[in-house]
């Protein structure tokens, strides 16, 4: 099973990858997405698999310092056959992915033997009628760039923004230029304001998907942290002249496909992080 996860590993979305800001020359941690699509009316069914089965793992790698971070998410926007839920673990490096896969197959395989033996349903029937196992993907991202802020106060359940763009063949260099350009000195404020929890510019360790190249994420406190980060851009936009505007929206311009962008929104319903 882990091969072939490992062979097949696809993006999605987020959240806090690493702890302190990357550089080129610093080993860029990976995320790992589980998206699944629950199926209706299995909501709590799907909750206490994460608690009996894949927490207690994850919660133990993170005390041993293999998973920097974990979590579960819900978009805020439904549609038919998307997205319903999205699990989540961030570790160093592959090592960490194969050590996190390792763990959860052993879990799996001890909680099947007990369930034959006690004659009770086993693990792996009650996810074959919780999920639509026919929607689930498999993401494994790096961050490219990312910038934390101190870790959220404890209870708190962050918002994260997904923007998601497809960059041009051959134009990868100069779209992350011009983002860091005019976009990460805006974000870098809000951070240090406490308005953004966290935010990275990242895309698919292993590429699976052609509908886009890099996403953008930023996580805030709450929904309200969103519109404060509208109004930052807009505010940073509107000081500049109209020539400057133009320069800006030509360079993005030149290096996205503008008609392929997407975006959505997630609510954390479990979010843990290890200490700094």
């Amino acid at each position: 099973m882990r091969q072939i996860l490992l062979a097949s590993l696809f993006l999605l979305l987020v959240c806090f990858a690493v702890f302190g800001q990357q550089t080129p020359t610093q080993p860029q941690a990976l995320t790992f997405y589980y998206d699944y699509h629950v199926n209706p009316g299995k909501e709590e069914e799907f909750m206490n698999l994460i608690k009996t089965v894949g927490a207690p793992v994850r919660d133990k790698l993170m005390a041993d310092g293999v998973i920097l971070a974990w979590g579960m998410e819900t978009p805020i926007l439904r549609y038919p056959g998307g997205t319903t839920n999205l699990i989540w673990f961030t570790v160093a490096n592959m090592e960490g992915v194969d050590k996190v896969l390792t763990a959860m197959e052993a879990q799996q395989a001890r909680l099947e033997a007990e369930a034959k033996a006690s004659k009770s349903k086993p693990p792996s029937e009650r996810l074959r009628e919780t999920v639509d196992m026919s929607k689930t993907r498999d993401w494994l991202t790096v961050d490219l760039v990312a910038q934390f802020g101190p870790n959220p106060a404890p209870g708190v359940l962050p918002v994260t923004r997904y923007n998601f763009i497809k960059v041009k063949p051959g134009k990868g260099a100069d779209y992350r230029r011009t983002w860091e350009k005019y976009n990460k000195p805006i974000f870098d404020k809000l951070v240090t304001d406490g308005v953004i929890l966290a935010f990275g510019l990242a895309t698919e360790s292993l590429k699976t998907d052609g509908d886009f190249t890099h996403f953008v994420w930023l996580a805030t406190a709450n929904m309200a942290g969103l519109d404060k980060i509208g109004a930052a851009v807009a505010a940073d936009r509107a000081r500049r002249t109209e020539d400057e505007r133009n320069s800006i929206q030509q360079a993005f311009g030149d290096a996205t496909e503008p008609d392929k962008a997407r975006s959505i929104v997630t609510r954390s319903r479990i979010f843990r992080m290890a200490a700094k």
